[in-house]
């Protein structure tokens, strides 16, 4: 607060009386004190980001006698193998070589043009209902919780892409980064890493020569 303190006074020459000049005094400490209430109030009441997670699906590994040569039967897959700055994929169901429906790999790049581009036309069900529901949250419909519940349903939804990536010895730390980024982009909700199998590295070999 602030304090008047009196100086001067006395009389001048002629008894004429001098006029008292005042000092202020302002007291910091009251406003000090609002400031730290005023910082902890935003503190305790503001809502910082939510880190942005995506669920890794680990499965169970073969025991050591056992000998795996067919992929997982999993409903709209795709597997991607990566191997020294080069990315292969193949859709469905991992037929081995000598089967009528043998598999193929096929090749893609990094670029908007290719991984992004792939993933988002196989998982177009998510995007468009993850576009619809936020259209819905933007216009208060429904509000962030039940947008996220209905996210994660479509993610979880057959329909939904379901992704496989086996990496071998020449793999790049970098190119499986940027893998999960793209799929995050894509909004693909199952990713696994899995072991790449004898018959598909063959595959990758017979590619890179």
């Amino acid at each position: 607060m602030a304090d008047m303190g009196e100086g001067g006074g006395g009389h001048e020459k002629g008894g004429k009386k001098r006029a008292k000049k005042g000092s202020t005094r302002v007291d910091m400490t009251p406003l000090v004190d609002l400031a730290f209430l005023l910082l902890t109030f935003f503190v305790m009441t503001s809502t910082f980001s939510k880190p942005k997670v995506m669920s890794l699906v680990y499965p169970a590994k073969p025991k050591p006698d056992q000998v795996v040569e067919e992929g997982p039967k999993i409903n709209n897959a795709i597997t991607f193998l990566l191997s020294e700055n080069r990315i292969f994929y193949y859709q469905g169901q991992y037929y081995p070589k000598g089967d009528p429906k043998a598999t193929v790999l096929s090749e893609t790049n990094f670029g908007s043009t290719g991984l992004r581009k792939l993933l988002s036309d196989l998982n177009n069900y998510v995007l468009i209902n993850v576009k619809k529901y936020d259209a819905q949250f933007a216009k208060g419909i429904i509000n962030e919780q039940e947008r996220s519940d209905l996210i994660k349903k479509a993610k979880e939804n057959t329909k939904a892409l379901k992704v496989l990536i086996k990496t071998d010895d020449k793999a790049i730390c970098k190119n499986f980064i940027d893998v999960i980024d793209e799929l995050r982009i894509a909004q693909v909700g199952m990713m696994a890493p899995v072991d790449l199998m004898a018959s598909e590295y063959e595959l990758i070999k017979a590619k890179t020569k």
